[in-house]
C-alpha cells in the first residue's frame, strides 16, 4: 500500500464511478503502453495489479484488461466487480471461455490458469480481498448480481 492508497479507497467508493470506467480503462492501458508496462494507475494508487490479457470468446483477438488484484501465496485473486455495476465485465466471459489467460504483474510475465471460485473458497477469498479493497462490500451492495471471484494460477 502507498501514500495514495487512502485517497483510491474514498474515490473507488464513489457510487458513480461504474459511469467513468471505461474512461479509467482507457487511461490505463494507454499509460501502461507509454510506460512499456511500468507505471499503470493502480501504481500509482500504491495498489496491487496486473494486466490480464485473455482472447475474446467470439472475435478470437486477444484482448488486455488492467485490473486490481490481490496476491494469494503463489496465485492472484481477481473480481469482475465492476465498481459494483449492474453489467459483467466482458473479461468475466472471456476468460471463462478460455482454457488459459497471460498476466504481466510487475516484471512477470506468465500464462495462468483461471478457477472461478464458489462457495467456502469464494467467501475465503472475498475476505482476503476485502483487507486490500474494503470497496469491494460496497460494490457487492450496490449490485444485484454475484461479483466473480477467479483464482489464477501459474501454468
Amino acid at each position: 500500500m502507498g501514500l495514495l492508497t487512502p485517497l483510491a479507497v474514498k474515490i473507488g467508493s464513489i457510487e458513480w464511478m461504474p459511469k467513468l470506467l471505461p474512461q479509467i480503462v482507457w487511461v490505463d492501458t494507454n499509460l501502461q503502453k507509454a510506460s512499456r508496462g511500468r507505471v499503470s494507475v493502480l501504481d500509482i494508487a500504491g495498489l496491487p495489479n496486473l494486466m490480464l490479457t485473455v482472447v475474446g470468446r467470439k472475435s478470437g483477438i486477444p484482448r488486455s484488461t488492467p485490473l486490481l488484484c490481490v496476491p494469494d501465496g503463489d496465485t492472484w485473486l481477481i473480481a469482475g466487480s465492476y465498481f459494483g455495476g449492474p453489467k459483467m465485465p466482458v473479461w468475466v466471459f472471456n476468460l471463462r471461455a478460455a482454457d488459459t489467460a497471460h498476466i504481466r504483474y510487475g516484471k512477470l510475465e506468465t500464462a495462468v490458469r483461471a478457477e472461478e471460485l464458489e462457495g467456502d473458497a469464494r467467501a475465503a477469498a472475498w475476505r482476503t480481498m476485502l483487507r486490500t479493497w474494503p470497496n469491494y462490500a460496497k460494490y457487492e451492495e450496490r449490485t444485484d448480481r454475484l461479483i466473480p471471484v477467479f483464482r489464477l494460477t501459474r501454468v
